[in-house]
């Protein structure tokens, strides 16, 4: 067993899933690893169906974690910009792989994700 910040994990895998599990971090990490940095609304836009709560709560987890950090740019009217840290950067190749594997299991099923769709914006 491993215990990290009072959290006791089976294995390395568990670990890492602690950081970038949930539906949302992932592709939040994903999208500020294919532009760079992102607004708060440039991220919110590009994930229909998330919540502003699950949003914002899901951003501070990863800030806190170290995967992101945040770039206030103005106080009136607030606005922020994110990024990924060294050790989010750290990431890209999981980012990359999932990325083609989702591909090529949608090219296998028959669905041309970039005709079908605007995936980004």
């Amino acid at each position: 067993m491993i215990t990290l910040n009072d959290k006791t994990y089976t294995c390395p895998v568990d670990v890492t899933l602690g950081f970038i599990g949930g539906k949302w971090k992932l592709l939040i990490l994903f999208h500020l690893h294919y532009f760079n940095k992102r607004s708060y609304a440039d991220i919110r836009n590009n994930l229909p169906g998330v919540s502003e709560k699950m949003l914002s709560q899901q951003l501070k987890e990863l800030e806190r974690d170290q995967l992101i950090e945040k770039n206030v740019l103005t106080q009136k009217p607030y606005r922020v910009e994110y990024g990924l840290t060294s050790m989010g950067k750290s990431l890209a190749p999981l980012y990359e792989f999932t990325s083609e594997w989702g591909i090529a299991y949608l090219k296998t099923n028959g669905i041309d994700y970039i005709k079908d769709q605007q995936l980004y914006k």
